[in-house]
């Protein structure tokens, strides 16, 4: 006769998985963080993030509260986080704070470009017409000997912003 509480001999135990404290601990601060970001977000930014509604709803009252409520607020944030899959939501958080960044690098490109055109001139300026055609040739051709000028003369830098004003439209427009 066979015991009730034990399994036949040929069925295969479930591998029990052990977590330690400090590792539920950290899991749980990650939450936080992400709940963090969350919250250091603009409502316009937000309404595109896959968030539940009580999630949705506990970071737009974070975001009103301050010190000793917000934390807490943070904290109950966290502990939502825990009963809803994460990985979608830090997706679009990753793929937010990218875009940035490659903007970011983009304008540092179009600041490259431009003290590159002031420093070698008509070289560059023909790379510009081939890479951005809507271009204006005398228009740039002039703001760039007049940035030189104000470099010398020790003026403010008026062409100089201006020129990357217009690489920037230029960068912008579709092609």
């Amino acid at each position: 006769m066979a015991r009730k509480n034990q399994k036949a001999p040929w069925e295969e135990e479930e591998e029990i998985i052990w977590v330690s404290k400090t590792e539920m601990k950290n899991d749980m601060e990650e939450l936080q963080k992400i709940g963090v970001d969350l919250v250091g977000l603009k409502a316009s930014v937000l309404e595109k993030f896959p968030l539940p509604d009580t999630l949705r709803i506990a970071i737009t009252d974070a975001q009103r509260f301050k010190n000793e409520a917000k934390r807490r607020q943070l904290q109950y944030i966290g502990k939502l986080m825990r009963t809803i899959e994460v990985e979608p939501i830090q997706a679009a958080l990753d793929k937010f704070h990218n875009k940035h960044s490659q903007a970011t690098a983009e304008l540092h490109k179009l600041e490259q470009l431009r003290d590159k055109l002031i420093e070698q001139g008509d070289v560059v300026l023909n790379e510009i017409l081939e890479t951005y055609p809507d271009a204006d040739r005398q228009r740039m051709r002039q703001l760039y000997l007049q940035a030189n000028r104000e470099k010398k003369a020790n003026k403010p830098p008026k062409a100089y912003r201006e020129i990357f004003q217009i690489l920037k439209e230029l960068n912008e427009k579709p092609e």
